[in-house]
């Protein structure tokens, strides 16, 4: 009862706010967009860039950590797109889309303010380090398999610079390599910049969570129960329990890096996935579909996961 009310409601009911406020059209898309905007480009970057300037940074990359949350991730990943193609019989791109939906996470509008409210401050680096190389290794990822599944040679060529302009137009990224080059820089933060990045921040949690229930008051159920039943079950049991399991059973996580990657794989669909299915015009119904759903059952979801891990 302690983590529900403290940890689940505040976060969840801010979703639910926000769906309400939008599909009661008091707070319309376009100022959605709007918020979204500040989200993205300032509110989260000049938090990520005062948090990476100012905490110590391990003196060694934590492959064990990273291995067990993206080979969790590309596990589920994998069956899910095998599903797809050989069970529900899907070619061309439709058999990435279906493995991005199991292994793939809403770790930024969802992820950042729950993992922060549940575990505090101490878990401010390990939630960053899954971020800085989440959405454009796994974005990748489901490029070049898409493409590889439709045949586009042409595109995937291309596919090298596509990726590296992505990341240097993502304020996300920059603001984490910027506070990182600033952290082994041995600089401090001048007291206006550290006042105005904290200033910032503090928005950028609340204004995520509200941001991303008035986005899922712009979709509906679109049918494919099947399959984007298939994509909620890989993403809400299989990719945590392999997180699990692989920083327990084969790696020696410590329990606070452990418990920060299971509850990121224990989040529901991304959006991100919803934007990749658009692009390629393909498994848009089942993907719109697993994103509401797997929402939905992400409240019981994450405080059965929390409540396992016994996070107080």
């Amino acid at each position: 009862m302690e983590i529900i009310l403290e940890i689940i409601v505040p976060v969840f009911g801010i979703v639910g706010i926000g769906y309400a406020a939008a599909r009661l059209g008091v707070f319309r898309q376009e100022a959605n967009k709007g918020l979204s905007a500040f989200v993205f480009d300032f509110a989260i970057p000049a938090m990520l860039f005062r948090t990476m300037a100012t905490t110590a940074l391990p003196a060694e990359i934590e492959w064990a950590y990273l291995i067990s949350y993206f080979g969790g991730g590309y596990g589920a990943w994998l069956i899910g797109s095998l599903l797809s193609h050989f069970v529900f019989r899907r070619g061309g791109a439709e058999p990435a889309i279906a493995g991005m939906t199991g292994g793939f996470s809403n770790t930024v509008m969802l992820g950042v303010p729950l993992v922060l409210t549940a575990l505090g401050d101490q878990a401010t680096l390990p939630l960053f380090l899954i971020i800085a190389c989440h959405s454009w290794q796994l974005l990748s990822v489901v490029t070049v398999q898409a493409e590889a599944g439709i045949g586009a040679r042409e595109d995937m060529r291309r596919l090298p610079v596509n990726v590296i302009k992505g990341l240097v137009r993502n304020p996300i990224i920059i603001a984490l390599l910027a506070g990182v080059l600033w952290n082994l820089a041995g600089l401090q933060l001048p007291p206006v910049v550290d006042t105005l990045t904290g200033t910032l921040g503090r928005a950028a949690l609340p204004c995520a969570v509200f941001a991303m229930g008035a986005s899922l008051a712009g979709y509906r159920l679109a049918g494919s129960i099947g399959e984007a039943g298939i994509g909620v079950a890989l993403k809400l049991a299989l990719h945590p329990v392999l997180v699990w399991l692989l920083a327990t059973h084969v790696f020696a996580v410590d329990p606070l890096w452990r418990d920060v990657a299971v509850i990121l794989a224990s989040l529901p669909v991304g959006i991100n996935v919803y934007l990749m299915a658009q692009r390629y015009q393909a498994g848009i119904a089942p993907t719109v579909t697993a994103i509401l759903i797997s929402t939905g059952l992400s409240v019981l979801t994450v405080a059965g996961v929390l409540t396992l891990l016994e996070v107080r």
